[in-house]
């Protein structure tokens, strides 16, 4: 029913820059929060940020603060995450979906619509 197709990733070093997008398909995106989530080896996928589009709000974890911006793509269907000054503990797989509790970036319990990804790596 629903679909998530993540891009942009890549292979960068320190200090870099990344924007990936997302494409949403199978439902209509206004009226539900959308965030991105990132698991890299060894730990469980974690929250990254999310846009909550009912009340035009965004939230970010601790760790991203300051250095990425989650917006809406000019098509109607997409979601931006621009990565600014990347670090190494940035790396792993990002996806995107939805997301039920918009303050702690958590998706639904039992959410089973998870994308490929996109790799993230940042090396020098």
């Amino acid at each position: 029913q629903f679909r998530f197709v993540e891009s942009g990733g890549g292979l960068v070093q320190p200090g870099d820059s990344l924007r990936l997008s997302c494409e949403v398909e199978g439902f209509p995106l206004d009226y539900y929060i959308i965030g991105w989530f990132r698991q890299a080896p060894g730990k469980e996928r974690e929250g990254v940020s999310c846009i909550d589009n009912l009340h035009g709000k965004t939230y970010y974890a601790d760790s991203v603060k300051g250095r990425f911006t989650i917006s809406r793509g000019d098509a109607k269907n997409t979601v931006l995450l621009q990565m600014d000054n990347l670090k190494p503990e940035d790396s792993g797989v990002y996806y995107c979906a939805i997301v039920d509790n918009a303050p702690q970036i958590r998706a639904p319990p039992e959410y089973n619509h998870w994308g490929q990804g996109t790799q993230v790596t940042v090396s020098s």
